[in-house]
Formats: C-alpha cells, structure tokens, sequence
C-alpha cells in the first residue's frame, strides 16, 4: 500500500488543488507554472491533510512526513546549489500558512530560517553585505521568538526603540551593524529569560519547530475568532508552504510590497499597494512603518515597476479577478511570493464586476460570482452627512470606507466588552495585531496611527466590511496611559471620535449619519441578478414604512407580515389587553371590535405598497401573555398601591394580576400560541380575517387593484388544525365578499418537525408553505434561540460539534432535510403548491443557496437584505441546479 502523499514541490500543483495545497500553496503552484519558476521563488507544500492528521494525533507528525519533508528540502538545496544553515553561503527559507480560505494575518510566518551564529557571517561574506545580514538574523530570532516561543511580541518591540533611542535614529534602517548584532543579543536573551530555552543553532529543527507553529497556530484564539466571524469550519487545517527567500533588505535596489491589480479601494482599474525600500515583507504588512504608494516605484525602480504592472494584467487575466499580490525586489530583480483573490470593500466588488464585463474579461453570470453577496448589505449603512461641517482633527489613509464612531477604547478586550454594553465604540491604536480580531468585530470603525492600506488593520477591516482609517501619523496614541494626544488635543478612552473611512477624515464632532443611496454600479449589478436567479425575493415587513424600503430595494412582495407587531404599539397594548382580560364573550367581541379598524388601517397601509403583489399576511402567533405585563411586575407594583405609593387602582391591578397568571404557562413557546391560539380563541382570528378582507376591498376600490393575498396559519403541527382554521378563514372572507383560490390563498408555516413529516396531509388543506426556519431550527435541534448564542454556541464551536450557529445559516444535515422532505411530500400531494421560506435564513447567502438547490419559489428577509438576497440567488442558480421541484 502507497504511502500518503504530504508534500508536494510548487512545480507539481495547481489552483485546482486549493483544499489540499491551501490557498496559498496552490496560488503560489499557478504562479510557478504561469510565470515560470525563474520569478517565483522555489519551495514546498505540505498539506493541510498533514495538519489534520497532526491535530488528530495531538501533535505528532503523521507516518512519512518527516521523511517526505526532508526529501523535499534536499530537492530544494540541489536546485539551488546551497544548503539550509550552511557556514558559508546558507539557504534561507520562510516558512508560511496558507488554508484554504483566505485568513489575513491569522495565522504564522517565520522568515530568514536557516540562519545561525555561524551562517550570519557566511552570508555577511558571500553578499558582502553585513548588515543585510545581520538585519536578516534580527528579524528570524525575533520572529521565532515571538511566533515559535511565544515570547510577547510587544517585549521585541521595546529592545528596538530601546536601541533606536540609545542611538538617537527614528527608523530601523538607520540602525548599524553592530545595533543589530546587540538586538540579537538582546533578543535571545529575552527568548532564554522568558522560556528558559536557547535560540536553536540547528537549522532543521528551526524547520521543525517552526512548521509545528504553522499547524498550532490553526488552533490559536485569533485564528479561531477569525473562522468563526468568517464562517470557515474548523476541520479543514492549514497548510504550510516552504519557499526560498528572496531579499527587499538587501539596500538601496531592494525593497517588498503589495500590489493590487485594481485599486482596493474603489475597483477602478488603475494597480495600487504599497512598498518599503530596503525592507522584508513584514514591514510592509505588519503596520510598524508608513509605507510609500506603489505608484512611486515607477520612479524609484522603473524597470521592477513596468514588469510588476505586466504580471498584474496577466494574472488578473488569468484568474479572472482582482489579484493581491507580494512581491520583492532583490538587488533590482522583481520576483513574487504570492497572489490571492483580493479582499476588498462592496462597491469595490461592484465596481469591477461591472467593468469587468465592458472590458470582456467576465461574462456577467462570471462577474456576478466574483461578488460576496453578504458585503452588499455594507452599501446600505449610513455614512457621514456631506452637508454638515464638521471639525477635523487629522488625516489618515482611508483604508475600509463608510463612517464609524462611538467612544475610544484602545484594546480589543474594551471593544468586545463594550459591545455586549450596547456601547458603539471605535478601536484605537499605533498598530493592529492578529489578536485584535475580536475587537474589530466589536467596533464601529478602526483607526490606526502608523501602516498602509495593506497593514493588518486595513486588510481585516475591510475583509469584515468596517470603516478603517490607518496611517493617522498626526495622532499620539498612548495605550498604556488611555489617551490620544492631537496637536495639543489630549482626547481619553470613553471620549467620542468618528473616522470617515473614504476620506480618512478624523473628527471628536458627533456628525450626522445618511444611508448610502444605491449606485448605478449596484442597480446594474441587481438587473443582471434578476435575469439570472430563479429564486423569487419577497421581504419580511410589518409596517408600510418597510414595505415601501422593501419595495424600493426590489423586494416582489411581502413574504411575512408578522400582526402580533401591530398590537405593540403603546396606543394599542391598552385596547389588546382590555380584550385578553374581557371575562365574557361580549366584552371581548367589544374589545375585538375595537381593534379592527386600527388593524384594518395597517393592512391599507401595506397593500398599497404593494399593489398587485403577493402579501402573505401571518395570523396571530405569539401567546397572549406577551401583551401583558409580568407577573413579577404586576406583584411589585400591587403591593406599592397597597401601601398607597402607586395612583393604580388595587382592584384592576388584582384582576390584571389574577388573569396574567390563568394564562401563565411553564413553555410558553410551545404552549398557547400559533394556530391553537385561533381554535381556542377563534373571535381573535375572525377580527383579523375580517381586517384583512376589508383593508383589501378598500384598497381595491381606491386604486383599482389589490395585492395578492396570502392569509397564512402559524404553528401548524396536525393537519386537521389546519382543516379548522381554515374552514374559518372562507367562512369570514365569504361573508365579506372575498372568494378562496379566487381573490386570496391560504397557507401554513411549516415551522415543526412533525409537520414536516407529514406534510404530504397538510398540503390537501393548503395552498402554499412557508417554512418558518426560525422556530423550525428551535424544534428540530432542541435549542432555544435566545439563550444558546450566549452559553452553547460558543463552546460547541470549539468542541468541534458545531462550525457555526445553526440559526445564521441553516443546519442543512437536520433543519435542511426537513425542508427538503416537507417540500417533497407537499407537491407529491399537491404540485402546484407554493413553497417559500420567511426566516432569518433567506436573507443569508449560504442559505439561500441550498433553497434555491432545494427548489423552493423564494426566500423572504428583512428589506435591507433584499438586494443581498437577489444577488445570492442570481450566484446560487449560476452555480448550481435544482434538485427538484421549481
């Protein structure tokens, strides 16, 4: 039996092997293959399979990788006439992360390995450059350190300005040969004190070591926030890639960068980065140092300038989308480390998308799938009111667009605790880390006193769609004292700050926010979405104030209105709860009676808008107790009338108290609720019935047309229960003139599993199924949506039990077979039955992709997730076909 293959040489990959070689790895392998190796560094991969066995054993390599490791390194040396460590001339390798879904800045790297006390010298002698070499020795043992040892990255930091400030220069380049040699010193001392280990002399077991970090930092706290806010399961594992370093700190002719084949920013077609001369590539990324506009490199290095713009055009080309790439220039020779799919802000995304088909790069079917449908709902946040003036303080890069502000913190703990506050904060320092992850999470805006706009802070923020300024060389930001001083402005942690993260303005005014207005760009974009998807797109929407933004946002109509939220307004609660306390038919018939005219209104409302539209219209579902107040509260505030402290009166406040508590039931959720409700109460659903037939003959004579109704009967679990509702829905409509079939449709939310099961029975008494995923996903997994997000999710997430929260997108293996075989039984009985989704799920692209594959009509969502919806359903029809139904 062959044994498993771990490793493979960059010459024998391809993108197509991106699961097993990691993003990375299989980019860096295209590269090789379409560059030639002569531009692309050589090196190695091993596979994220190595990871996972890794994992699986509890860090023990599995069976032939050390050998398939050594064997490749020996590949490597013989191809380039050196060897890792030598005395003489070393090899120096870096080694590299790469998982199969991008993830900036989470995971490890270690670069210049290979080097030792004695190698230090030899390369001083073969480059005869000493302090190249001994900067490149610096910056392994520092890196090592901290990525491999775990020594505090913020303890390095301090030996350099402690040597920077002995010598009285402000950049590291300044520094001499014999600066360096004392931080190496200064480093391994810090690496022994604090590990009681010494920096390894043996450059295989750098090697050995520092791959172990890669695989170990998969499981690290950043990397692990990182895939949870990205929705990247947990088993997939890294790979790592093994390269030969090429040299940007060589001097003067040297120098690394990131390149853009587009501008991230805004998509137009004009290449951006950024580079430093004289610098590795860390520099560049990490934020320490404000870096020059790659548009200056055609002055400093014109012929490394032309060749870089020729290599962006060819590999956007081939990959067929907007590329971010690394480069280095060594002694004036351009080679590339690595190109990646770039992430970048929505309108960004739209942007090219569109001027990628004017170009004929993409199809617009293609250019569609270049979009991340979930970015889009960003274009519809507020940003900062250009009619207003306000005061700025400083100018950074503007490196994630849109408006942020809130009160200062300036650590990611802060932020996170801030947001569980309700407190709207911006993040606040010199430089991010990979740590800080959480807290851009947690944070309205991001702002930064040094980097670029591809430092960390910039690459994360915009990957996660929050504003971000960076680069704000103006601002003092002292973390350790909590405070930010600004030509003479001292602003303290909890004090307010806004950032416009377009302009890089920087403001401590509290500036008014206006919604974005949807581009040309956007609305093409959602045209082509139209004619592509199969998936019909309504919105969720009580109130005809969202039914017109449902509408304006192309919602085909309402897919929930929801009436309960009717009855919550602070002038109906009185009249509600008159009819839950009416003891006799009578009083309850005058309190229903009460109520119709003002529900009539709302229906008016609403079908106005949408006109010649279906409107599904929910019945009543919540239980009655949640009209009322407390039992805790009414005991309270009882007992303070007794004591003459309260103006209610004692006897309404004991009868208010005596019925809270008749209805008062241990689950309520899943006691007097949904369509039991109705059958117990069935006067409740006439009045409604009753509104909703006369709202739409109003409307009807008013206008001249109606939408098209769908009365819709919650929590059915037995079929007869929606034989009986449903007999008293014609029985009321009749009378008011409304025919079933003819002028409105009657349908059930499938929202328990037992319904699901037997749905081929409920499809004879329906004419549509709404799947309500919401309360589906509480039934069918035993969770409770308000309490699990808190105490479960978070621990079964690093469990491994789950990848995510089974209520952002749906738990295809169990929620998603319900749907499925609810939606088959249902057209078996009934094939021209509607089928149609109303929670949270339709408006989350990953969702919405397994409905359209699961053949229902459409998906229903909040309005401003409409357009998202649209596009998702545009990508999911592109990528996939229907599995049945449709």
């Amino acid at each position: 039996m062959s044994q498993r293959k771990y490793v493979y040489d960059f010459a024998e990959g391809s993108r197509e092997m991106r699961d097993l070689l990691g993003g990375k790895g299989a980019n860096v392998a295209e590269m090789t293959r379409i560059l030639g190796p002569g531009r692309v560094p050589a090196g190695f991969t091993i596979t994220t399979e190595a990871c996972v066995a890794y994992m699986g054993a509890e860090r023990v390599y599995p069976g032939g990788l050390q050998r398939q490791i050594d064997a490749a390194l020996h590949r490597l040396e013989t191809a380039a006439g050196r060897q890792l460590g030598d005395a003489d001339d070393p090899l120096l390798v870096s080694v590299r992360s790469g998982a199969r879904a991008s993830m900036p800045g989470m995971m490890d790297t270690v670069l210049n390995l290979g080097l030792t006390d004695q190698s230090v010298s030899g390369l001083a002698q073969a480059t005869g450059n000493p302090r190249f070499a001994w900067d490149s020795y610096r910056r392994l043992v520092q890196m090592f350190a901290n990525v491999v040892r775990g020594v505090p990255g913020e303890s390095l930091e301090r030996a350099i300005e402690a040597v920077k400030s002995a010598r009285g220069v402000r950049l590291d380049t300044e520094l001499t040969v014999e600066d360096l040699q004392e931080l190496v010193e200064r480093f391994k001392t810090l690496l022994h004190e604090s590990t009681g280990e010494a920096f390894p002399q043996d450059p295989r077991k750098q090697l050995d070591e520092s791959v172990r970090a890669v695989f170990d930092s998969w499981r690290g706290e950043r990397a692990t926030q990182y895939r949870r806010i990205n929705k990247i399961p947990d088993d997939w594992g890294t790979a790592v890639n093994v390269q030969q370093m090429v040299f940007g700190n060589e001097g003067d002719t040297s120098g690394s960068g990131v390149a853009f084949s587009r501008d991230e920013m805004t998509g137009a077609p004009e290449p951006s980065g950024d580079f430093l001369i004289n610098a590795q590539g860390e520099d560049v990324v990490s934020g320490v140092r404000n870096t020059q506009d790659l548009a200056d490199l055609a002055r400093v290095m014109p012929a490394a300038h032309a060749e870089l713009m020729e290599i962006l055009r060819k590999l956007e080309g081939h990959y067929g989308d907007i590329q971010d790439t690394e480069f280095t220039i060594e002694d004036g020779r351009l080679f590339m480390l690595q190109t990646r799919v770039a992430k970048r802000p929505a309108q960004a995304g739209l942007r090219f998308a569109c001027d990628a088909v004017d170009e004929g790069l993409l199809s617009e079917a293609q250019a569609l799938t270049t979009l991340d449908a979930a970015k889009l709902e960003a274009l519809l946040h507020p940003t900062f009111d250009p009619a207003v003036e306000y005061e700025v303080i400083a100018h950074g890069v503007g490196a994630s667009p849109g408006a942020g502000q809130g009160e200062v913190v300036f650590t990611a703990v802060s932020a996170v605790l801030a947001k569980e506050e309700g407190r709207e904060v911006v993040l606040v320092r010199p430089f991010t880390e990979a740590d800080d992850v959480a807290g851009f999470h947690a944070a309205t805006g991001i702002l930064t006193s040094e980097g670029g706009k591809a430092s960390h802070a910039a690459l994360v923020a915009r990957g996660m769609g929050r504003p971000c300024v960076v680069g704000a060389s103006e601002l003092d930001v002292d973390v350790a004292n909590g405070v930010i001083h600004v030509d003479g402005l001292v602003i303290h942690e909890g004090d307010h700050i806004g950032i416009d993260g377009t302009t890089g303005a920087i403001t401590t005014d509290k500036v008014p926010l206006v919604p974005p207005v949807m581009t040309d760009d956007f609305r093409r974009v959602l045209g082509w979405a139209d004619k592509l998807r199969r998936l019909g797109v309504r919105a969720n929407a009580d109130t005809p104030e969202d039914a017109r933004q449902a509408h304006e946002y192309g919602a085909q109509g309402i897919g929930l209105c929801r009436t309960e939220h009717m009855f919550m307004a602070s002038d109906r609660v009185p009249k509600m709860r008159e009819m839950i306390l009416a003891n006799t038919p009578e009083l309850r018939a005058s309190a229903l009676e009460a109520l119709l005219p003002l529900q009539q209104g709302d229906f008016e409302g609403l079908f106005e808008e949408m006109a010649g539209l279906p409107v599904t219209i929910r019945l009543l579902d919540p239980p009655l107790h949640e009209f009322l107040p407390s039992p805790v509260e009414l005991t309270v505030e009882l007992e303070r009338a007794r004591n003459g402290n309260s103006d209610q009166d004692v006897a309404h406040l004991e009868k208010l108290l005596e019925r809270v508590t008749s209805l008062g039931e241990v689950n309520p959720m899943l006691g007097t609720r949904g369509c039991r409700l109705g059958i117990l109460y069935p006067d409740i659903y006439e009045m409604q019935v009753r509104a909703i037939t006369r709202a739409a003959i109003a409307v009807r004579e008013r206008t001249g047309s109606m939408p098209k109704l769908e009365i819709m009967i919650p929590l059915v679990d037995y079929e007869r229960e929606l034989e009986v509702v449903r007999e008293l829905i014609e029985r009321v409509a009749e009378a008011e003139g409304l025919t079933a079939g003819k002028d409105y449709l009657i349908g059930t939310m499938i929202e328990l599993p037992r319904a699901c099961l037997i749905a081929d029975r409920i499809a004879e008494h329906a004419d549509f199924f709404s799947f309500g995923t919401n309360d589906l996903t509480q039934t069918g997994l035993g969770f409770s949506r308000d309490d699990i997000e808190g105490s479960i999710v978070g621990p079964y997430i690093d469990l491994g039990i789950l990848d995510r929260s089974p209520f952002e997108t749906i738990d295809v293996p169990g929620i998603g077979q319900l749907v499925m075989m609810a939606g088959w039984l249902g057209r078996k009985h009934h094939p021209k039955l509607g089928l149609g989704i109303c929670g949270e799920h339709g408006g989350d692209p990953e969702s919405i992709a397994f409905f359209h594959s699961s053949g229902l009509d459409y998906v229903s969502c909040s309005p401003y997730r409409v357009p998202v919806a649209r596009v998702a359903a545009a990508q999911a029809a592109v990528a996939s076909p229907v599995h049945w139904g449709g």
